[in-house]
């Protein structure tokens, strides 16, 4: 049984690392958060100690291993913008880390996390779930197994709903989050660049507060992409369902089914960082690349080879900015 802290705990994904530390049999001895709204730590850590301060939950976190308790893992699910410095904090502490995506915004700090591991003697790990989706895997081997020569056209279309509240966050504040295609996408474009080769080419078409549109050039793919969190860019099937999230790829004009198996991919991430065989935060440089080249490009519009739904009217930003 391995000893966990985490930091973020109340946040929206902190609850699938609970459940990750709880199924893989292992215990929580701290949480930090600087909100208080962290009720769901009575479903699995209820004799958790809980701070909201986090010079507390250091000093506690220290205090613990002053008394020969190891924390062998910090796990952190914080806002993106802080993702570096609370790997940093882990890493110190002599533990090691499991950090969601994105783990920094910008590419060289990988660099930087990867010389305190040196210095440490610890290692961080990243959530990359789709590459574990039994889906993705088969593709992978698919592409791997085919001519090497081949370039597929790929086409990825993903929409989840937001409220006005999105913008009123840190997930609307684009040095915070990184933007839409950091904050929803960068785990797409990691299994893009994972099964298809490294991006040699990148264009934006559309970039606004709810959307982006662009295409990359893989290896062997040509992507056209669409990501937004604007329920009206939803097809009409979808809004006649009365689904909120919409995601597709397809691959060659074949749709590639993965939208089920979703549920436990965190737990196998766990069990993979566990095993020793976890994602490190080397493997991450690729899709922190290419957001961070999204996020800085100047859009060129409807022109070339864009996704069709780029096309769909633009609104103004609904707080007038």
């Amino acid at each position: 049984m391995k000893n966990f802290a985490i930091i973020g705990v109340g946040g929206y994904i902190a609850p699938r690392h609970l459940k990750a530390i709880k199924e893989t049999g292992n215990e929580l001895i701290s949480a930090y958060d600087k909100n208080d709204s962290v009720g769901i730590i009575d479903r699995y850590f209820p004799k958790a100690s809980f701070f909201t301060e986090h010079e507390l939950f250091d000093r506690h976190n220290n205090h613990v291993c002053s008394t020969g308790t190891q924390i062998d893992y910090v796990s952190v699910c914080s806002p993106n913008y802080l993702h570096d410095a609370h790997t940093r904090y882990g890493l110190r502490l002599g533990a090691d880390v499991i950090c969601e995506k994105p783990v920094v915004l910008s590419p060289w700090n990988i660099d930087g996390l990867e010389r305190i591991e040196q210095e440490t003697g610890h290692r961080a790990y990243t959530i990359f779930q789709l590459r574990l989706h039994p889906s993705v895997i088969a593709l992978k081997k698919q592409i791997e197994e085919g001519p090497k020569d081949k370039v597929y056209d790929v086409d990825l279309t993903y929409i989840t709903s937001r409220g006005y509240w999105y913008y009123a966050s840190w997930k609307g504040n684009l040095q915070k989050s990184g933007g839409l295609a950091t904050n929803i996408g960068v785990h797409f474009y990691d299994m893009l660049s994972w099964v298809f080769g490294p991006v040699q080419k990148s264009v934006v078409h559309i970039s606004t507060h709810d959307r982006v549109a662009g295409y990359l050039e893989l290896r062997q793919a040509r992507v056209r992409y669409f990501l937004s969190i604007n329920s009206d860019t939803l097809p009409a099937e979808a809004r006649e369902a009365g689904k909120t999230t919409f995601r597709s790829i397809t691959v060659g004009g074949s749709e590639f089914e993965f939208s089920q198996g979703f549920t436990d991919l965190h737990t196998r991430s766990y069990e993979e960082v566990l095993a020793g065989r976890g994602f490190r935060i080397s493997e991450a440089k690729e899709c922190i690349q290419t957001v961070y080249d999204i996020r800085h490009a100047q859009p060129v519009g409807l022109t070339g080879d864009y996704h069709p739904l780029a096309r769909l009217p633009l609104v103004n930003h609904p707080f007038g900015w």
